[in-house]
């Protein structure tokens, strides 16, 4: 993570979606322009415009000894070592997400994370003292996914495991249902505006967190 007295607040937004055109893309975009709205830097790793390798090598693996880190895995990670905050953008497919983000997860987020530092919270990887966000989609509704458990078990990965495991100083969910075909533009621009309340919440409280900025007055978070 970077250093907040000399860098500015920085948020890496990983998307993890096949289609461009999306509507998780036209999420990511969202994000990124109210971070950008909000005077602070984001960078956006499109994943599969990225062609990322999701399969994780033998020789990445943290139980061998001397671990050899790929090129592309050095890459993110020092990218993410700038970084104040990281935003998961991706859709729910059978109940889980997209195999190249949890690629993504298991290469790079865990490059070098023992079982032993995930249980005692001491992993000193990329997002340390960082924040995360998961942004997350899906055809259902958000009530029938609910009563599945599935909203349950989302926010267990994102805001129980993963935060506990990397040693994050926070973590949130924002869950849109009802992704289909045929959207209303009523639909898409309300969801694009929970998104932008929610990237311009992220940012006041990180710009409080580190630089005392006062939080704007009614401050919402696109709940």
């Amino acid at each position: 993570m970077s250093n907040a007295a000399s860098s500015p607040i920085r948020h890496a937004v990983v998307l993890a979606h096949p289609d461009p055109n999306s509507f998780n893309a036209m999420i990511a975009r969202a994000y990124c322009d109210a971070v950008e709205a909000a005077g602070q830097e984001v960078i956006l790793r499109d994943l599969y415009a990225m062609t990322f390798d999701p399969v994780l090598k033998n020789e990445e693996r943290p139980v061998r000894k001397g671990v050899t880190l790929a090129p592309d895995v050095r890459a993110e990670l020092d990218m993410l070592r700038d970084t104040n905050v990281v935003t998961f953008v991706f859709p729910i497919w059978f109940g889980m997400p997209p195999a190249m983000l949890v690629g993504y997860i298991d290469r790079v987020l865990g490059a070098g994370t023992t079982v032993r530092q995930v249980q005692d919270r001491s992993a000193e990887g990329p997002l340390g003292k960082g924040h995360l966000c998961a942004i997350t989609t899906s055809g259902a509704a958000a009530d029938w996914l609910e009563a599945q458990g599935q909203t349950e078990a989302l926010r267990e990965l994102a805001g129980t495991y993963l935060f506990r495991a990397f040693a994050m100083r926070s973590s949130e969910a924002l869950h849109i249902g009802d992704v289909v075909e045929g959207a209303s533009s009523a639909f898409i621009e309300d969801s694009l505006q929970r998104v932008r309340k929610r990237a311009a919440s992220i940012c006041a409280r990180v710009g409080q967190e580190l630089y005392g900025t006062p939080l704007p007055p009614q401050l919402g978070d696109g709940s």
